[in-house]
């Protein structure tokens, strides 16, 4: 592209909606801005923000898809706005709308962090070893299969953005349902020799139809997922230890 050459315009179709202000209405609003070299949906938001309305509400935080904060539904699709090029689309109409799931905070902003909280607390997201406190701290870790440390890790790149959740048709039907991210953090503790919780403790809060039995295995999560995490495979690892226990109650 030369300087004397232009960008096509992109026409913006953006859901707005601030529950916070009396007599407000959910509707969509089209903006138009010029296409730049290398655009992502986030620099495009910006400017649109930045030179058009400043009251257009969105999240971001690092701009490189490790927050996770930017999750939005992009042409009917959630994903990250930092991690998707506006070139990507061969039409100039792209629609935003916020992530379904979460509480509307306005506009494409949604509370992710309230989500978050209560599913921390509901599976207890910290490792659990009541011989911790009784430790000595002088001591050296204890060291860890590299092969098991790397499956850990693996499962710690979550980066909570929701689109997993966004995109789970079960969870949509049923807001009580764990739903993948929870799934994920199960299994990474299940996996962790650190943590004491047996998978009979598990059952009794994933071993129903508001966990792994309830999932209808559309994989939604898998597909959606901004960091292709093994969502089936986790869910159906998951399946089998709880199936597992059930029978051992038996």
């Amino acid at each position: 592209m030369t300087n004397n050459d232009h960008g096509r315009i992109l026409k913006f179709h953006i859901f707005r909606f601030n529950p916070q202000t009396p007599g407000d209405k959910p509707r969509m609003q089209t903006f138009e801005i010029e296409e730049i070299p290398q655009m992502t949906i986030f620099i495009a938001v910006n400017q649109i923000r930045e030179k058009i309305d400043r009251t257009l509400q969105f999240d971001f935080v690092c701009r490189a898809g490790i927050c996770g904060s930017c999750g939005m539904i992009i042409n009917g699709k959630p994903n990250l706005g930092c991690r998707t090029l506006t070139s990507t689309f061969k039409k100039p109409d792209i629609t935003l709308m916020p992530l379904p799931g979460f509480e509307l905070i306005g506009d494409l902003s949604v509370n992710t962090g309230k989500f978050n909280r209560a599913l921390a607390e509901r599976i207890q997201t910290w490792i659990h070893d009541q011989e911790a406190e009784n430790r000595d701290i002088s001591r050296l870790e204890e060291r860890m299969d590299p092969g098991l440390a790397e499956e850990i890790y693996e499962l710690d790149r979550c980066i909570e953005c929701g689109c997993c959740i966004s995109a789970c048709g079960t969870k949509r039907m049923r807001p009580d349902f764990l739903g993948a991210m929870g799934f994920m953090k199960i299994a990474r503790f299940e996996l962790d020799p650190r943590d004491k919780r047996d998978v009979t403790e598990w059952y009794e809060v994933v071993g129903n139809d508001e966990g792994v039995f309830g999932c209808m295995s559309l994989m939604g999560c898998e597909d959606f997922c901004p960091k292709d995490l093994p969502h089936q495979t986790k869910i159906a690892y998951i399946r089998r230890k709880m199936i597992g226990a059930a029978l051992a109650k038996k």
